[in-house]
């Protein structure tokens, strides 16, 4: 099996920091941890060293040919956002996505595949403070400036770093199956799953209170019994709060409301249980705390796009592959 390429583009005056998201997702050899041997290639449009906005130069092995060859393609950020895109980068971007292969724009780096004409139509976002440029420059996107990645299937755009490090697990949730991704997240130390639409960012942090400690540990709890009842009321009981206040606090803690949480959590653990163990649909339905195959069918259709024994089928081909690799 060939090892997928990553193709991660930098240019001159590039942030150091956008460039080492990618290359802490997929540079790194990661087998150990469920994930293939990624082929990662950081390649550019310049000859010679790079200058970096941090004061450091770079010499950068790959040129534009390799996005010739790349199953997916990464922008980690981008410069002179209103300036047209040289002509062989635009067209080999244009040539990698013809291909199929998935093209990912991280932060700003989406300006970079607006230049190339491939977000004409479709939804994309970008940081929340360009969003108003994006749009000015590229009217016929659909923006979408309070979620932290969209996936518009061969298309992905993210908005921030902190963002681009969740777009990034999520590619390798939606390929190589969850619980490679929360491996890789324990170990790089990042949160293991972060939605795509939950909020860019909380506008007023939280403030120290006596009930913290009890908010904390109750949104623990109910993470440690998915597969059981759990209302709003109930875990606002929990966390010492009345209902109105726990749905203000956690709204402002997280981005998304308790109800997109708790299925987003329980959509996670059925993945797991799919991944991991050859239960029938119900049990996995019963376990993750859906109640019906029916439920969980709608909720990853909603969420993932997919189904769950499509999931199970997909994640099962990957593991052998990577097996007999």
């Amino acid at each position: 099996m060939k090892n997928p390429i990553i193709a991660a583009v930098a240019f001159d005056d590039i942030s150091p920091f956008h460039l080492s998201v990618p290359c802490l997702v997929f540079g790194a050899d990661r087998t150990r941890l469920g994930l293939p041997r990624f082929d990662f290639r950081v390649c550019a449009m310049e000859e010679g060293p790079i200058d970096t906005d941090a004061g450091l130069s770079i010499v950068v092995p790959h040129g534009l040919s390799a996005l010739d060859e790349a199953d997916i393609v990464i922008i980690p950020s981008w410069k002179d956002l209103d300036a047209p895109l040289a002509a062989p980068f635009k067209e080999a971007l244009q040539g990698a996505h013809r291909r199929g292969a998935l093209i990912v724009g991280l932060c700003l780096g989406t300006f970079a595949i607006a230049g190339a004409g491939l977000l004409a139509g479709r939804k994309a976002t970008t940081h929340w403070a360009y969003t108003d440029q994006l749009q000015a420059l590229h009217p016929d996107i659909a923006i979408d400036a309070d979620v932290l990645y969209v996936d518009d299937g061969d298309i992905i755009t993210s908005a921030g770093v902190a963002a681009g490090l969740d777009c990034c697990l999520h590619i390798v949730r939606a390929r190589y199956g969850a619980e490679a991704a929360l491996r890789l997240a324990r170990h790089v130390v990042l949160s293991p799953h972060r939605q795509g639409g939950q909020a860019q960012f909380i506008e007023r942090p939280l403030a120290p209170t006596p009930n913290a400690d009890r908010f904390a540990k109750a949104l623990d709890d109910v993470r440690a019994t998915l597969g059981e009842a759990h209302s709003l009321d109930g875990v606002s009981d929990a966390a010492g709060l009345t209902r109105r206040t726990f749905t203000r606090r956690f709204q402002k803690a997280t981005g998304t409301s308790f109800g997109d949480w708790l299925a987003d959590q329980r959509v996670a653990l059925a993945q797991r249980l799919l991944e991991q163990t050859d239960k029938s649909m119900d049990m996995v339905a019963f376990e993750a705390g859906f109640g019906s195959a029916t439920s969980l069918r709608q909720h990853f259709a909603a969420r993932l796009k997919t189904s769950p024994m499509q999931y199970r089928r997909e994640v099962s081909k990957t593991a052998g592959a990577l097996s007999a690799a």
